[in-house]
């Protein structure tokens, strides 16, 4: 059943996509499950599928191949793959040329297992494989392979940037990873043994992809890593503040934000880098995945609540205003009554703008999967729900507080959002767009487009979003 490529075959490996060919083959859909490293990885593969002369289409009817891109840091986001590749099984038989792909962090960690629940499927491609799906395409077009499988490590980070004539245009926040892999092996963490070891771009390659994005009318980026606080440490490159200078320069480019920051990296170096650089939005997500020191050892996060406490205090005084989010993880095994209280005691105390939750889900791979004193899943959710009801109020309160202000607004495009508003506000466009800190702002507006700065007076506030007029709205 394996496959492996044959080192001989021709792969993809200019830092330059191809062009796409005057001759369409046909149409790629590509399901995407997962994180904003998976949504830029689709990027790619809709760049790659794109170069061979498949058009991305959104209409899976359509598709002459199917890739969908997998997360398996949950077991609920693992069986979604398997069901959504489930239902191929029919497709094929109506359209026999249908090409199957299983690629991302699921094929990673099951490889040939795969088959045993999806023996339809043609290709089951590892993250460090998508640089040779050209290669595993051509061998299933040609009859000479059946059931690929391609999991094998690389030490090397696939450098291709994404091919803009296979993107929307209308976008202009964009994603860019920065490096790939993770050396941390928290207890509960699956990425090291999926995506591998820790490997950073080189800045030219990430600078050289932001500008070419700015050049097409992106104005905002989002930076993306694992830990990118330990960005180009093992490679003696430059730091990540160092990066972020470079990137402030690029003309076009707005604004600057990125994800994900480890607590136990965050340098005074980084704080001075979001409070000086003009682009770096004053915005930082911080997981702290656990309020209870216990916990944290268990977890292997390497610091202390009171040291996480300290450089959030750090970034309050030296950053005044800073939006804040986080990653808790609850039930994690052993979890006692006391130390979930101390992850409400930290969430009282921080005050965060948002928070990412989850219920510990036990994986493949990860050390915490052999820990004694697995709670329940009812206790599990019912220690969710009552986190996530704390931080809802908290936010909410928040965003009561911003009423009367104005802030500046990044304008993404129109809104889907509804509200009631005076016959006059109901003849303008709905509009949306993001404060530096994050927070989502609806309003309406005339002659408004996507890139525009605006400012907004703040005249409503939800648990989820903001609302407002324009500062010089005659409506005010």
């Amino acid at each position: 059943m394996k496959t492996v490529p044959d080192a001989k075959n021709p792969i993809l490996k200019s830092h330059k996509m191809k062009t796409v060919p005057d001759t369409k083959k046909g149409f790629a859909y590509i399901y995407t499950i997962g994180c904003q490293m998976n949504s830029y990885d689709s990027e790619k593969l809709a760049a790659i599928t794109g170069s061979m002369g498949y058009e991305r289409t959104d209409d899976l009817d359509r598709a002459d191949i199917v890739i969908c891109n997998t997360c398996s840091i949950r077991e609920k986001a693992q069986e979604k793959a398997y069901s959504f590749l489930g239902t191929l099984a029919s497709r094929k038989r109506k359209k026999p040329g249908l090409i199957a792909i299983m690629a991302g962090c699921v094929a990673q960690q099951e490889g040939e297992r795969v088959f045993r629940r999806l023996p339809h499927l043609d290709i089951v491609m590892g993250t460090q494989a998508f640089e040779r799906l050209p290669t595993l395409i051509s061998r299933v077009l040609s009859s000479k392979g059946a059931g690929i499988t391609d999991i094998d490590p690389s030490p090397a980070i696939f450098e291709s940037r994404p091919d803009l004539s296979t993107m929307a245009r209308d976008k202009i926040s964009r994603f860019v990873t920065i490096m790939q892999g993770c050396d941390n092996f928290c207890t509960y963490c699956v990425v090291p043994h999926v995506r591998g070891r820790e490997r950073s771009r080189t800045p030219e390659s990430i600078v050289e992809e932001i500008s070419t994005l700015a050049g097409s009318g992106v104005k905002e980026v989002t930076l993306l890593g694992q830990n990118v606080n330990s960005y180009g440490q093992k490679e003696g490159i430059c730091s990540f503040p160092e990066l972020l200078k470079r990137i402030d320069s690029i003309q076009g480019i707005e604004r600057i934000r990125f994800a994900t920051s480890h607590p136990k990296d965050l340098s005074d170096e980084l704080i001075s880098a979001v409070l000086n650089l003009k682009k770096v939005c004053n915005q930082l997500h911080l997981p702290v995945q656990s309020g209870s020191n216990a916990i944290l050892k268990k977890m292997n996060r390497g610091y202390t609540r009171e040291q996480y406490l300290g450089r959030i205090s750090m970034l309050r005084h030296h950053c005044p205003g800073i939006g804040l989010s986080s990653d808790m993880i609850v039930g994690f095994p052993s979890e006692t009554r006391e130390d979930f209280e101390q992850t409400l005691d930290l969430i009282r105390t921080v005050r965060f703008d948002g928070i990412f939750a989850f219920a510990y889900s036990s994986r493949p791979n990860a050390p915490a999967r052999g820990f004694k004193g697995a709670l329940d899943e009812s206790e599990k959710m019912a220690r969710l729900n009552e986190l996530l009801d704390l931080q809802e109020s908290i936010t909410r309160e928040l965003n009561e507080g911003r009423v009367g202000e104005v802030e500046t607004i990044l304008v993404e495009g129109k809104s889907l959002r509804k509200r009631d508003g005076s016959k006059d506000e109901e003849k303008l466009p709905q509009m949306t767009g993001r404060t530096e800190t994050g927070k989502i702002v609806h309003f309406h507006g005339e002659n408004i487009k996507p890139g525009n700065m605006v400012k907004i007076k703040i005249t409503n506030a939800y648990p989820h979003s903001l609302w407002g007029n324009l500062f010089d709205d005659p409506l005010e």
